[in-house]
């Protein structure tokens, strides 16, 4: 098995690049490598230095901002950050890296999203620009799953919330946090369960499907 990590330098994606070279070669991207998935140059840039076929691609990057508890905090600037690290940035990443995946056998493709991105599930409101930023990701997630079904039927695409991780990204946040490792562990082993026929779908670290 051959894994690629977008965005290894994260605590999530640290863990993922760890637990993927137990199944074999690894290749984890970050920043440090020039990486900014907000750049479409950097993103072709990066990639174009790979080669062959990747059973499965983890896409671990994410930004959270500064939370708005009120629409009074909104800021239009800080909404389009957001969505270009959290939503237009995994989607550059899906665009160059989809000639990486084999058309001839089971394949992966996973992003990292939130469960505060789904809107049937949104009941204490605040946090305007990083639930829309994971909602624009989750959909465009689930469009490219139908282009990429016609050309690679036995791909599975997912996003994934992996639940409260005690890492950088979340420290302030939350309670009760899962380690880096265990979400890694809990995320793949849900990955590992779906089918094909399963793709597009949003899935929390149980398996679980979430409400858009």
């Amino acid at each position: 098995m051959r894994s690629l990590v977008i965005g290894a330098s994260g605590g999530i994606g640290g863990a993922f690049q760890k637990l993927l070279a137990e199944r074999g070669e690894t290749i984890g991207l970050k920043r440090s490598d020039g990486l900014d998935v907000t750049d479409e140059a950097s993103v072709a840039r990066c990639l174009d230095a790979l080669d062959g076929q990747f059973d499965m691609i983890v896409v671990a990057t994410g930004a959270l901002g500064t939370p708005e508890k009120t629409l009074k905090s909104f800021s239009a600037d800080a909404f389009a950050r957001q969505i270009a690290v959290n939503a237009a940035g995994p989607a550059l990443v899906l665009k160059h890296a989809l000639r990486f995946l084999p058309r001839d056998r089971r394949c992966v493709l996973a992003v990292l999203s939130a469960r505060v991105g789904s809107i049937g599930d949104n009941r204490l409101g605040g946090w305007y620009s990083y639930r829309a930023s994971k909602a624009a990701l989750n959909q465009l997630l689930h469009t490219a799953s139908i282009e990429i079904a016609r050309s690679h039927r036995l791909a599975v695409l997912a996003a994934l919330h992996p639940g409260t991780v005690d890492t950088n990204f979340t420290a302030g946040y939350g309670h009760d946090k899962l380690s880096a490792d265990d979400a890694a562990l809990n995320l793949l082993a849900v990955l590992d369960s779906l089918a094909p026929s399963q793709s597009g779908e949003f899935y929390d670290y149980s398996g679980a499907t979430v409400p858009w």
